[in-house]
């Protein structure tokens, strides 16, 4: 009903939204702790090999891909079955029917916040769910602003910068972020409203929305389809890329130009640049490098400022803060960091499937400019507020 609609719906989705991370804490930490302890063994079977096939392969190519595992496969193995239930109820053409005025209002589809929900979970899938739009005007509307949902990929530093590092408390915490998912909703909706007044003109298609009666999902069946058909291939697809992104890594990590790291020459190099949008070289070069997956950025960071030759296995909250701290860290440089986090380039798995779904490279490249020059345009913006005049 008009008075209960959007109340239930924002209710159903945030419930979905605190499982997940709740839900995901422990499984993650104790999938790290097993992924880890595999390191030595693995070690030892090339045991006879040089030192650098050791570190390539084992510091590298494994650590990174175990981090992307240990810290997506959990929230997804949840976030997905939970949501696929909400659709196998049929409560998500409900959801599509609430909010299809906003949608509409910005020019949009309805059904656009069905995708926009899936990105919240991967911005792949998200992507991939477009197709249920049948307009290929607001279908690609929808591609091109999925990635300013921020996927589960990008929460663990959301979750600190909200819980930890500004709020200080976990109640905080969750009221912060849930202020962060709203304002990531309105980013997109005034996104979607500049693109279809602008280079997408048009008029809103309508279209019949039949709202099935309710009925019980069947738990089995939709539990074996979202972790075989989107959980398992997306997690394949993210593992593949990081791979190679891992001994990309190792390398700038561990080759020496003089006595420092080739990684330690790029992010003094890139500081400059980086002061411009309120933070320094090491979080511009981790957001770079996070291209593959969103998962890298956090310990890349830690990785940078300790200058350590191998992605952390893993990230303790409190000790994480400190050194940030100690490495220059303000509210301005958070909050940057946090709005970076929202808006910035998607993942090299995103753009593959927007390539895919498009097969245009010039709306490929419009769906990574898009996010990243909103990003770094409200960087700037913050650190005018934040710099002091005369």
């Amino acid at each position: 009903s008009r008075l209960t609609g959007f109340p239930v719906m924002l209710l159903l989705l945030g419930l979905v939204f605190y499982l997940t991370i709740q839900g995901a804490n422990a499984p993650s930490r104790l999938l790290s702790r097993w992924l880890t302890a595999l390191e030595e063994p693995l070690r030892g079977l090339l045991a006879g090999a040089p030192w650098w096939v050791q570190g390539a392969v084992v510091d590298g190519i494994y650590r990174t891909v175990a981090w992307v595992v240990a810290v997506m496969l959990p929230p997804m193995a949840i976030f997905f079955p939970l949501f696929t239930l909400l659709e196998d109820a049929g409560y998500l053409p409900r959801v599509a029917f609430c909010m299809d005025r906003c949608f509409r209002a910005a020019g949009a589809c309805g059904r656009q916040s069905l995708t926009m929900a899936m990105g919240f979970g991967c911005n792949a899938c998200g992507v991939t769910r477009c197709r249920i739009i049948d307009s290929p005007r607001e279908r690609l509307i929808a591609i091109l602003t999925n990635s300013l949902a921020p996927c589960n990929g990008r929460f663990p530093l959301l979750i600190f910068l909200c819980s930890v590092f500004f709020a200080g408390s976990a109640a905080g915490g969750a009221l912060l972020l849930t202020g962060v998912i709203a304002a990531s909703v309105g980013l997109t909706l005034l996104v979607s409203r500049i693109l279809s007044a602008t280079v997408l003109r048009g008029e809103a298609v309508s279209f019949a929305l039949e709202l099935p009666p309710y009925r019980m999902p069947q738990i089995g069946r939709v539990i074996v389809r979202s972790v075989r058909d989107r959980t398992l291939f997306v997690l394949a697809r993210a593992a593949a890329v990081a791979a190679p992104a891992g001994v990309l890594i190792w390398i700038l990590a561990n080759v020496k130009i003089g006595n420092t790291a080739i990684l330690s020459h790029i992010t003094a190099f890139l500081d400059p640049a980086a002061r411009v949008f309120g933070i320094d070289g090491v979080i511009l070069l981790a957001f770079i490098l996070g291209f593959p997956a969103n998962e890298l950025v956090m310990p890349l960071i830690v990785m940078g400022y300790l200058s350590s030759g191998t992605i952390a296995s893993g990230v303790d909250f409190a000790s994480f803060r400190t050194l940030l701290l100690a490495n220059g860290w303000t509210v301005q440089t958070a909050l940057c960091t946090l709005v970076l986090t929202v808006a910035h380039a998607p993942c090299s798995t995103t753009c593959l499937t927007i390539l895919r779904e498009t097969r245009s490279a010039k709306w490929t490249l419009a769906a990574v400019l898009i996010p990243a020059g909103i990003g770094l345009a409200l960087c700037i913006l913050i650190h005018c507020m934040f710099t002091p005049t005369g």
